[in-house]
Order: structure tokens, then C-alpha cells, then sequence
């Protein structure tokens, strides 16, 4: 297994994996698709620059977290393998999850069965719980950190990493409105610090509403109307919540957190319990050494691995059958190649016959007219939205890989902004390219035009 293969253009290894497309990004990182070239095992890498890191004064934070989430092994939390730094670079090795985001469910079905919704809120309790017990807290559970496995488990992911750009001041509380507002609790808003375990109980209350309901219990398009609304809890439980559900409901999203439930009487409580499996799960020994030795004052030189790239940028990426397995959900490759945007995601991708060249200058040329700025580096394009729109400026990344030869699959990914202004982006777009998607009519004959 350790021999190299002949990766295609344009690849990276770090250490001893090979990183392939990105899955996502922040302000603070990128998630990356990488193999371990050893054992052939899929992963997840989170790259993170070092220099914004030191410039926030969170090593020891960082050291902290990462340590913790080492230890951490939860059937309901993303693993993680290890961890590595470069000179610039800080890279952290997760497992990599092939269901997709537990919210796709509701924006494909509507809402979950309140049975169906139980399961995953237990999933998420007793995750957000142990971690909590850890000592580690999340301050930012929303949608896209929902993830689940190919047997439909609930892995919480970015745990202990979102505390990233955090501080905790002298009085031990936490100080920082992170998260997306509507998940988030009115103490963290308000800013004059916070429980974590409080505020992360009351972003579980608003995921199970949301699971339940197919909407949010708080929804305003003016921010300081939707503030005000999270500060009074003022939201209406649908008919169809068993009145057991709405109790719970209301006693989590309790807008003052000294008198809000704790996780111990969610446990306890009885529409929780319903069909309860408490987690198992062993103590496995775990090593820090890497911890240590990426984050330790004389990291000596020999601690750090090398990111090197096989330059060949005269061709798009080609994409192995691996990878392409791993766009799809699971192993359901009928949602490989979208024809349409159905859902509204924070990706999508459509496939061209075209050379890649042309693909690129396509972009451009459906982008600019819609008000973006384009980048171009090679088969990647960043679009940049000149207007600020709901969360700030719209960016979005396009990355083009060949798949097979004069084929190409084109990846549409939301860098920055708003994922609704994003959805309404691409429709736009779409319509500049359709003579460049190449689409299967019914029998599977080509279609020619879009």
C-alpha cells in the first residue's frame, strides 16, 4: 500500500496522505478530502494557517482543545487521528464522514417524524454532553456540523474547534457572539459572557425544533427584529409537536440561563428517554506526542512535514474513482452529478464535454454581468460579490476536475456570505452556461441543449 501512485495533476501529499478537493471552508480554515496512502483510508484534513493563529494569542488554547478532542472517542463525534504542522500550516486528520449533513433530510423530506427527530436529538445530547464532561464545548452547533455516517449515526463535528477565535477572560466566562445568529443563545448575543454548556443546550433546543418543525422557531430578516425575538424566546411550537415535546422544547429555550434545564434533567426528562440507547463506547490509550511536538516552543524543524505538490497546473485536477465516490451521499450515486439545484446547499457541481479552458472563460463571462470579481489560478476560480449582501460579501469558490477523459465535472462551492443569496447566485449563473452543461436525457442519450 505505501507505493505512490500515479496521482494526476496538480496533487499534494502532506506527510503520508494524499489531499485531493476541498470540502469547505471558513475564515479560519479548509477542509480538505485526503487519503491515507498507507492504509487506503479516507480523511478528513483541516488545514489551519499558523501565522493567524499566533496573531490571535490562542496556542495554549489551541494546545488545550485539540489535546481534548484527541482523547475524545464518541460514537457520536468526529474522530480525531492526529495532528501535523508545517512552517505555515497547521494540519488536523478527521475522520471522514460519506452521509452528508443530517439537515439534507429536512430540506429533501420537510420534517422529521418526532420518533426519527428523538433519535438524532439523543445522538446530540449525549455527544454535546460528554464532551461538555471533557471539559471541551462547541459554542457553535448549527446545521452544517451535523453530519452522518454511511448507517445513518449523528457525528457532531468542529468540536473544541470553533473556539478557535475565542477568548475566555479573567472571570472565566466565555466573551464572543460566534455561531449563526439564529442558533445561538440571547446570553451570547447580549456579550456580557456566557456558560458554554448553557449555550450549546440551547442551540440543541433550536436543532430539535428545527427537526421537528422543517422550519426555525426564530426567523426575521432584519437582525435586530430577530435578536429581540431570541431574547423574549418568543416562538410557537407547530400542532403537530406532542405537548411532552413542546414542554422540553420551552424549558431549553428558556431566554434566561439561570433558570434553563441543564443536560443531566434532559436526560432525565421523559419524552427524552423514550427508546434511550445510551451510547457504548471504549477507552482506547491515545498518544499526544504529535500534539506536543507541533505546538512545543522548540518545535524543531524535524517534527514538521513537508507540503509538496506534484506542479503539472497546465491540466485540471483529475479526480479518482474514490474521490468521486465521496461527492455523492453514501454510496447513492444518482446525487453525483446535480442536474439542478433542488436544495438549497452550500455546494453543487454540473458536468461539460467542453475543454476546461473554455469552462473558464465561460465562468467569467456568465459572472461578471451578475456584479463579481474574478480571480483565476490555473482550474480554480474565486468570485468575489462587489455588494454586501446578508452575511456579508457573496464568494464562491469553482474548482474543475476531469473525470474521465473530455469529461469534466465542475464544483460550485459558497466560500463567504449567504448560502439563500448563493442558491440565488448559481440559478442566475446557470442560465449563462447552459450551453456548456452536459446533461442525460431520460434513457440516458446526450441532451444537447440545457
Amino acid at each position: 500500500m505505501g507505493s505512490r501512485s500515479n496521482n494526476g495533476s496538480g496533487r499534494t501529499r502532506v506527510g503520508r496522505y494524499d489531499v485531493g478537493r476541498t470540502l469547505g471552508e471558513g475564515t479560519f480554515a479548509k477542509v480538505k478530502f485526503a487519503r491515507n496512502v498507507e492504509t487506503g483510508d479516507n480523511v478528513a484534513i483541516k488545514i489551519l494557517d499558523k501565522e493567524k493563529v499566533m496573531k490571535h494569542k490562542m496556542i495554549g488554547q489551541i494546545k488545550r482543545e485539540i489535546s481534548t478532542m484527541k482523547l475524545i472517542r464518541h460514537p457520536n463525534v468526529i474522530r480525531m487521528y492526529e495532528v501535523m504542522a508545517s512552517k505555515s500550516k497547521i494540519y488536523i486528520v478527521l475522520e471522514f464522514v460519506t452521509g452528508g449533513e443530517l439537515f439534507d433530510k429536512i430540506a429533501s423530506r420537510g420534517r422529521l417524524k418526532e420518533d426519527e427527530a428523538r433519535k438524532y436529538f439523543q445522538q446530540l445530547i449525549n455527544a454535546v454532553d460528554y464532551c461538555h464532561s471533557r471539559g471541551v464545548f462547541h459554542r457553535d452547533l448549527k446545521p452544517e456540523n451535523l453530519l452522518l455516517d454511511a448507517n445513518s449515526v449523528l457525528k457532531v463535528s468542529d468540536f473544541g474547534l470553533s473556539a478557535l477565535p475565542q477568548q475566555v477572560r479573567e472571570d472565566g466566562l466565555l466573551h464572543t457572539t460566534c455561531g449563526t445568529p439564529n442558533y445561538v443563545a440571547p446570553e451570547v448575543i447580549n456579550n456580557k459572557g456566557y456558560d458554554g454548556a448553557k449555550a450549546d443546550l440551547w442551540s440543541c433546543g433550536v436543532i430539535l425544533f428545527v427537526l421537528m418543525a422543517g422550519y426555525l422557531p426564530f426567523e426575521e430578516s432584519n437582525l435586530m427584529a430577530l435578536y429581540k425575538k431570541i431574547h423574549k424566546a418568543e416562538f410557537t411550537c407547530p400542532p403537530w409537536f406532542s405537548s411532552s415535546a413542546k414542554k422540553l422544547i420551552k424549558r431549553i429555550l428558556d431566554p434566561n440561563p439561570q433558570t434553563r434545564i441543564t443536560f443531566s434533567e434532559v436526560i432525565e426528562n421523559e419524552w427524552f428517554k423514550k427508546g434511550y440507547r445510551p451510547p457504548v463506547f471504549e477507552q482506547a490509550d491515545v498518544s499526544l506526542d504529535d500534539v506536543n511536538a507541533i505546538f512545543s516552543e522548540s518545535a524543531d524543524s524535524s517534527n514538521l512535514v513537508v507540503e509538496r505538490r506534484d506542479e503539472r497546473p497546465s491540466a485540471p485536477l483529475t479526480m479518482n474513482a474514490f474521490e468521486l465516490i465521496s461527492t455523492s451521499q453514501g454510496l447513492n450515486l444518482s446525487s453525483l452529478f446535480e442536474k439542478q439545484m433542488g436544495l438549497v446547499k452550500r455546494e453543487t457541481r454540473f458536468t461539460s464535454r467542453c475543454p476546461a479552458n473554455e469552462i473558464v472563460s465561460k465562468i467569467e463571462e456568465a459572472a461578471v454581468p451578475l456584479g463579481f470579481n474574478v480571480r483565476k489560478n490555473n482550474y480554480k476560480i474565486k468570485l468575489h460579490g462587489e455588494k454586501s449582501g446578508r452575511k456579508g460579501h457573496l464568494s464562491v469558490a469553482t474548482e474543475i476536475y476531469e473525470v474521465a477523459p473530455s469529461l469534466y465535472m465542475v464544483e460550485l462551492r459558497k466560500a463567504g456570505g449567504d448560502t439563500l443569496e448563493f442558491h440565488k447566485f448559481y440559478k442566475n449563473l446557470s442560465t449563462g452556461l447552459k450551453d456548456i452543461v452536459w446533461q442525460l436525457g431520460e434513457g440516458g442519450e446526450e441532451v444537447k441543449d440545457g
